[in-house]
This record gives C-alpha cells, structure tokens and sequence, in this order.
C-alpha cells in the first residue's frame, strides 16, 4: 500500500493501544508472581522467543528455518538479571486452551527450544487463587535444577570421540558449536577468538600468537 516514496501516509494511522495487553488471569497471575520475585528478576511480560533465542545452522538457509519455527511465538513471562538482563528462566501460564492437540504441539516444541538451550521454562496451572510461596519455590527450583548450560548438536554419534582440532585451527565456539573467528579489542589492541554470531553470542577464547 505505501511502495514508494512517494506515497504519503494518512494523518492518523490505523493504531491503538490494546487493552488486553494482558488477560484477565495473566494480570492476576502478574502481582503474585511480582511479590514471589521481589528485586530478585526483572519481570517482562509475553517476550517472544525470536528476541529470546537465535538459531544456529550449517548453512542460512537452514539457519532462518528454524529462525521462523518460533519467530510469531512468545512467552508469558521472562524473569532477568537486573543488572545484565541475561534471560534465567521463563513462565508459561497454561489455561484450559493448552488442552488442545494444537496447543499441546506448540507446547512441546516450546519446550524442546528451552531445554535444548538451557534455559528454564516453569508451567504453572492458570486458577483464581496462587501461593506467593509455592510460586517462590517452583521458580526456585527451576533455577536450581537446570544451570545455564548450552547443549551444542553434533552429528556424530554419542559413542564416537570428538576428532582433535588440527593444528592451527580455531576453536569451536562452546555456545554455538561454529568455528571463532579472530577479532581486535577496541580498547588496547590485543587480539582473541570470538564467536562469528556476535552479539547474539558473546563467548571468547584467548589466541595464541
């Protein structure tokens, strides 16, 4: 509809302002889970997983496509450091609607993009009444029991020993599993690996001229 440059948007556009940001029980939901936090996490509300994850592939056509498997979807909550907002865990409020099969697989693959990158996805029953205490506990215990880790896919079978790096040759990023490439501090000049899918991916190795 607005091509070219020189089409001329209208003086007010077609947008508003929702007033079901949040439902009805993900508000009821939103100032238990507040005081279960505390200053602990920074609460954001319906994150999508796009803005959470990235996708890493051999090539980029494989990579986008499992870029847009969860590009139109989101989380109910994401709990974050309040001083880096790194992602710790997530919150899916579940209603009678996840009881559908279509729901159901959406929930699993969901779950399979959490755990394969190691971050916590707690699903808490939707109903008129919480505990702040057993909310506090539940996320507790996510924390607890799964540890940022980074499970890296690998081709090769479970039993076969991962090949030495030829002499020479990058390392393999421990996050992304890619090959780093080297790059230069701005700031004194020294040089180190990095991983090639920075910032989404921040992790180094010190280089050995």
């Amino acid at each position: 509809m607005f091509g070219s440059q020189e089409d001329h948007l209208p003086d007010r556009l077609p947008y508003r302002i929702r007033d079901d940001f949040l439902s009805r029980a993900e508000l009821s939901f939103y100032g238990v889970l507040r005081l279960a936090v505390g200053n602990r996490w920074v609460i954001c509300p319906k994150v999508s997983m796009g803005d959470i994850f990235f996708a890493v592939g051999s090539n980029r056509q494989e990579t986008t496509s499992w870029r847009n498997r969860i590009a139109s979807k989101h989380v109910d909550f994401l709990l974050c450091d309040p001083q880096t907002m790194r992602p710790m865990l997530a919150i899916e409020l579940d209603d009678q609607s996840h009881e559908r099969k279509d729901r159901q697989q959406r929930d699993s693959l969901q779950d399979q993009v959490f755990r394969s990158a190691g971050l916590p996805l707690v699903r808490i029953r939707a109903r008129a009444q919480y505990s702040v205490e057993e909310i506090a506990s539940a996320l507790q215990h996510a924390v607890a029991r799964s540890p940022h880790k980074t499970e890296v896919p690998s081709p090769r079978p479970a039993n076969q020993p991962k090949p030495a790096p030829k002499r020479g040759a990058p390392p393999l990023c421990p996050k992304c599993g890619t090959p780093m490439v080297v790059r230069q501090s701005r700031q004194d000049g020294s040089r180190f690996y990095g991983c090639p899918n920075y910032p989404r991916c921040r992790q180094t190795a010190p280089l050995t001229e």
